[in-house]
């Protein structure tokens, strides 16, 4: 019986193999480049010939003055997307769950969807010329209003949120599919019992329709709690410059500067590993509280 069970499942294991050989070679493989975070590296000697230096990268790394800020950046601005990277695509989820017109409701979900296919490479220069304070777009609408122009990526108290923003208007149209398909699998009994005892489209969204997409904002927001420490590098790259350093600067854009620009590798992948067991942590507690809050697996 095992072995008719195993003969079965062959062809599904050799299905596997390629995305499985493609995992090996490009995730674990390259960890063997996680001693270079305890070596003071130097790339005419290779991995095997560098100095060890234990934890010196890590004591040089802590001790950097803008340590600290870079680190309250990365973790602040992570969060700001996290918390209204989820709110906006479940409101936007609901509202489009209630139109009627089918042709309408996939126009929307087209345009919104359009942009997360767009790098931050078109996007930032998008971005760029929409917001300039001198011929964007978005100043000249606040200059019919009487309000001066904003440089929205030159200045430190205005950059984080454009951050935020700007991440949200890319990514959200992603989460709101997955939110949408979420709804489908609601019974649409649930909603007939409700009619009949008299719930309004409110009572319904709030005791039907969000208790039903709780597994999947769960485990959406599990996953984001992974990248915490991935603020973005590709989009905080194109658009910041110096004069945002002290509210924009994170780590990876830290990393950039120190192990290629400045040719420090060890220090580069101390950060890296320290960015790695961190978001392990995070994702590992977040996974733990949604089982025992909700009794919600993944696995």
């Amino acid at each position: 019986m095992v072995n008719k069970k195993i003969a079965r499942n062959i062809p599904l294991h050799i299905m596997m193999l390629p995305a499985f050989l493609l995992v090996l070679v490009y995730c674990y493989v390259p960890m063997v480049g996680v001693v270079i975070a305890f070596q003071r590296f130097l790339p005419g000697r290779g991995l095997f010939g560098s100095k060890w230096i234990g934890w010196e990268n890590f004591r040089y790394l802590l001790d950097m003055p803008d340590m600290m800020q870079v680190l309250w950046n990365t973790l602040s601005i992570a969060t700001m997307k996290i918390v209204v990277g989820e709110i906006v695509p479940i409101v936007v989820a609901l509202m489009l769950n209630e139109v009627r017109q089918i042709w309408f409701k996939r126009t929307v979900q087209t345009l919104i969807y359009f942009p997360y296919f767009l790098s931050w490479v078109i996007l930032g220069g998008v971005l760029i010329d929409i917001l300039s304070p001198s011929h964007g777009i978005v100043n000249q609408m606040l200059g019919w209003f009487g309000i001066e122009p904003i440089f929205f990526l030159g200045s430190n108290a205005w950059f984080p949120s454009t951050m935020v923003v700007s991440h949200v208007w890319k990514e959200f149209g992603f989460a709101t599919v997955v939110y949408l398909a979420a709804l489908t699998s609601i019974n649409p009994s649930l909603y007939e019992a409700a009619v009949i005892d008299g719930a309004n489209r409110w009572k319904q969204t709030l005791h039907i329709t969000l208790p039903g997409m709780v597994p999947i904002i769960l485990l959406m927001t599990t996953l984001s709690l992974g990248n915490v420490l991935n603020v973005g590098f590709d989009q905080i790259f194109n658009l910041y410059s110096p004069s945002v350093y002290q509210s924009g600067d994170i780590i990876d854009t830290l990393v950039f500067r120190i192990g290629l620009q400045n040719a420090q590798y060890g220090v580069a992948t101390a950060v890296g590993l320290f960015k790695s067991v961190v978001s392990l942590l995070l994702i590992s507690t977040a996974y733990a509280v949604s089982y025992r809050m909700a009794n919600h697996r993944i696995f």
